[in-house]
């Protein structure tokens, strides 16, 4: 048997995550992380604070899109969890532009946890965040303008 032929029995039968949020295309990967022992509360599920810290790690990659500077979020709308995540599962954050400013960037994150005992893909929260471009001593910047970072 070749690779080629190896690699597809191997993998028959393996239904793929979803790497998108349902019925939206907009939306584009920006992190998957992996739910370890340390990010666990006494209950056995992931401390709120993780999730909020992935949530403004994922909408710094989507303002990055827009321009290679200090990207600082100065607001994040109401999080509101739907599900708890569990260690072991994966969580994906899909960010979408949702409004550019001048030096600004409105952003959503959907985030998704992938259960590690069953393979399902439940929705966990979303967030709007708001960042802004900055330079050296913190001041707005065109997000437009040439590379500051």
């Amino acid at each position: 048997m070749n690779g080629a032929a190896a690699a597809e029995d191997l993998f028959s039968g393996v239904t793929a995550p979803r790497s998108l949020p349902p019925n939206d295309l907009t939306h584009r990967l920006a992190l998957r992380v992996v739910m370890l022992p340390r990010d666990t509360n006494q209950y056995g599920t992931i401390f709120g604070g993780v999730i909020l810290s992935s949530i403004d790690q994922a909408g710094f990659v989507e303002a990055r899109r827009h321009g290679v500077h200090r990207w600082v979020t100065v607001a994040m709308d109401k999080v509101a969890f739907k599900e708890p995540v569990h260690l072991g599962d994966t969580v994906s954050f899909f960010t979408r532009t949702l409004r550019t400013g001048t030096s600004s960037v409105t952003v959503e994150v959907d985030v998704q946890a992938e259960r590690y005992t069953s393979g399902e893909t439940v929705p966990v929260t979303s967030a709007i965040l708001t960042l802004v471009a900055v330079d050296a001593s913190g001041k707005p910047i065109p997000f437009k303008s040439p590379p500051t970072a």
